[in-house]
């Protein structure tokens, strides 16, 4: 199991944490997600062997959020 935490630009409103969640909620891969809309990050919690931390960013990106960073943690 990999933990990755994106930081997004900020989020504007409480329908984008869901639009989020539900995006992520179906992908092979992606274990567990949540969306922290204070703090606008994403941390999920993927099988390293079925999706990337990059191919996460992106499946949020073509939501319609812009990724500013991404860190990676082992497990």
């Amino acid at each position: 199991m990999t933990k990755v935490i994106l930081q997004l630009e900020a989020l504007t409103c409480p329908s984008c944490l869901q639009k989020i969640e539900t995006g992520l909620a179906h992908q092979e891969g992606i274990l567990k997600s949540k969306v922290l809309f204070n703090s606008s990050k994403v941390k999920a919690e993927i099988d390293p062997d079925k999706i990337s931390a990059k191919a996460v960013a992106q499946i949020v990106s073509k939501l319609g959020y812009e990724v500013e960073s991404v860190k990676v943690k082992e497990s």
